[in-house]
């Protein structure tokens, strides 16, 4: 059975039902998956699998409003759809109204079906074409400089089929890829990390990445060790975007409006409007930015503070978070719009933190680039420039292990990895220890002294769930090293 005839099966049951009167939202995801791994600069293992899952989220009218009931199930066959339609029908028997009830997205509000009738696409090992290649070149690289690559790329083809009473027909394919390296020295003392993100391998640049690792190593050579302080700190876009990740699931409007989390006004409502940044800068998501392209409507298979079953559908557009240094919308669905009284903005699966001026860098006034470093030089990353203009300050690599502290501040904590680096009159003079660090992505963004070029970026923390990104370099003044790791 197709996912298409799995959506129109679960909704034909769901009307056939006796006794009920409601409404129901059916999903099929089908998800393809081909991956590689090495270590000791040898491929190792590889595999292919394909899975698909079935959500049913049925809704139950009552006199005392809308009732949802939820289930998921993975390797439904067609006789068991009935089993999971009726699972859901029960649980929302069961279940009280529903707060963030509003009607379902009609069909007559949506674009044509495009590519619904289309069969399922899959990847295959065929995704990795040259990547391999290229990956054997590297070995070699390695091997010849007496260091070891470990490591893993992985594809992932997903057809997400969306179904509804209403009428509602909607599919996205999305594409997604990953490749981690991890480079390390032979006796295993040194190690660095360095990952992209990709939809289709073809814009994998592995020498690059393996000369990335390569310079960090040498870096490493010498042993700094220094105590825990507030440094000058240049954070890679790697780094960035798990920062500004953990900052963009913190928007949720309906914490805010409650009082819950740093983007909360003191005597209440929301902090939208205020100023974030002294700095012109913006985090926006946008579903048809080029590279992250992502499912241009809202796919829930389940209700929480940050999305609405509800709002499945719904077309998303591309919004502005921050804008020009200041807060400009929050993660709404229907419901909570309705609460704040601002337009409705879901979550949209990518992010692009990027400095709004001409030239694409910008640093504040006094800092170490002046007005504005302005244009990055050929062959020259914004990065390089940054390094070259630091008097003294840490290199940090990528962090790890972040975890929430104070909502109210969005204080999170966690370790650097693979790399810190001591920056010295324009130059890397080597590699210091890990460091546990306590800061605010909110409160960083008030001490940023220069904001590189943007470009797309893995996140190392998020990198399975959010790898649509897109960040700069950051000079941040004063970030909190607060105390030693000896975490490797």
């Amino acid at each position: 059975m197709t996912p298409q005839e799995m959506v129109e099966r679960a909704l034909e049951t769901s009307t056939a039902s006796t006794g009920r009167t409601g409404d129901c939202i059916a999903i099929v995801d089908e998800a393809s998956n081909a991956n590689l791994r090495w270590a000791g600069n040898t491929l190792t293992t590889n595999g292919l699998s394909r899975s698909h899952t079935l959500t049913v989220i049925a809704i139950e009218h009552r006199a005392d409003g809308m009732a949802t009931g939820v289930v998921s199930r993975s390797g439904v066959r067609a006789d068991q759809i009935g089993d999971v339609v009726g699972a859901a029908q029960q649980a929302a028997s069961e279940s009280s109204a529903a707060q963030d009830a509003q009607p379902l997205v009609g069909a007559a509000t949506r674009q044509p079906f495009g590519n619904w009738d289309e069969p399922v696409a899959a990847t295959e090992f065929g995704v990795f074409g040259g990547f391999t290649a290229d990956l054997g070149n590297a070995f070699a690289e390695a091997a010849a400089a007496d260091t070891k690559l470990y490591g893993y790329a992985e594809h992932e083809l997903t057809c997400t089929f969306v179904g509804t009473s209403s009428g509602l027909r909607l599919r996205h394919d999305q594409p997604s890829g990953r490749v981690e390296v991890n480079a390390k020295s032979a006796d295993m003392e040194r190690s660095t990390w360095a990952g992209t993100s990709t939809r289709d391998f073809a814009n994998v640049d592995v020498a690059s990445l393996h000369a990335q690792l390569a310079q960090r190593l040498d870096w490493a050579k010498r042993r700094i060790e220094l105590p825990a302080a507030r440094y000058e700190t240049l954070l890679t876009p790697t780094a960035v975007a798990d920062l500004l990740i953990f900052l963009y699931y913190a928007a949720n409007a309906k914490d805010a409006l409650d009082g819950r989390t740093v983007f909360s006004k003191p005597g209440g409502g929301t902090r939208v409007g205020e100023r974030l940044c002294a700095l012109p800068v913006t985090l926006r998501s946008d579903p048809a930015a080029p590279g992250l392209e992502c499912a241009p409507f809202v796919i829930a298979h389940a209700s929480s503070r940050y999305t609405s079953v509800f709002d499945n559908g719904l077309a998303l557009a591309p919004t502005d978070w921050i804008s020009g240094g200041n807060l400009a919308a929050l993660v709404q669905t229907r419901h909570s719009a309705e609460l704040t009284g601002l337009p409705v903005t879901p979550a949209i699966d990518n992010l692009i933190f990027e400095a709004t001026a001409a030239g694409g860098t910008v640093a504040a006034a006094g800092g170490a680039g002046g007005a504005g470093v302005g244009p990055t030089a050929a062959g020259v990353s914004a990065l390089d420039q940054m390094i070259a203009s630091t008097r003294r300050g840490l290199l940090v690599n990528c962090l790890w292990y972040i975890r929430s502290v104070d909502p109210q501040t969005l204080l999170v904590t966690g370790l650097t990895r693979d790399g810190v680096y001591l920056v010295e009159n324009g130059e890397v003079t080597g590699a210091v220890n890990n460091f546990r660090f306590n800061d605010s992505p909110v409160g960083m963004l008030d001490r940023l002294d220069e904001v590189g070029q943007s470009a797309p970026c893995l996140p190392r923390e998020w990198s399975d769930y959010f790898p649509r990104t897109a960040a700069p370099a950051l000079r941040v003044a004063g970030f909190n090293m607060s105390s030693v790791s000896r975490a490797l």
